[in-house]
């Protein structure tokens, strides 16, 4: 399975943070507010409310955060409800703090939900998102990305080398 077949260009987003450090929305971006956003892309056209998204993603922030290091975080979760997994992407460009184990800002935020049953799968799916982001150059470019559909086109065409 493909990552672009459980991302749409309607769960990717980018988040520019204010030189006041508010996001473009006005709102403080912060890891909360980043997993709220998660959240709530991850909720379209799921079987589960917002809440409950953003529930299980801030419950596995707890046990230890998913900043994997180099600007990079996969937050990630399960419910019971869900029959399939899917996942949102969200561009910080300026950074948010995450607290990753670099300590450094993270800028790429993949966050995967699934079923709970399908521990397989879901570990598979993260070691593939792992696999996607490792690479710098590639990174750099979702980063540099400008607009939602262009940053989802980067990862179909890196799925296809």
């Amino acid at each position: 399975m493909r990552l672009t077949e459980l991302l749409t260009p309607t769960r990717v987003g980018i988040e520019h943070v204010s030189s006041n450090g508010g996001g473009s929305n006005g709102d403080e971006l912060d890891k909360a507010k980043a997993l709220s956003l998660l959240a709530d892309m991850l909720a379209r056209g799921a079987s589960v409310t917002r809440g409950e998204v953003e529930r299980v993603l801030v419950e596995r922030e707890g046990l230890q955060s998913t900043g994997i290091g180099e600007g990079v975080a996969i937050p990630h979760g399960a419910l019971p409800q869900l029959d399939a997994q899917s996942a949102a992407l969200l561009i910080v460009p300026e950074g948010v703090a995450f607290d990753a184990i670099d300590g450094a800002p993270v800028t790429i935020l993949f966050a995967v939900i699934g079923p709970k049953r399908a521990t397989g799968e879901h570990l598979k799916t993260l070691a593939r998102v792992s696999r996607l982001l490792r690479n710098k150059g590639f990174r750099d470019q979702l980063v540099g990305a400008s607009a939602a559909q262009v940053a989802y086109d980067l990862i179909a065409a890196e799925e296809q080398k």
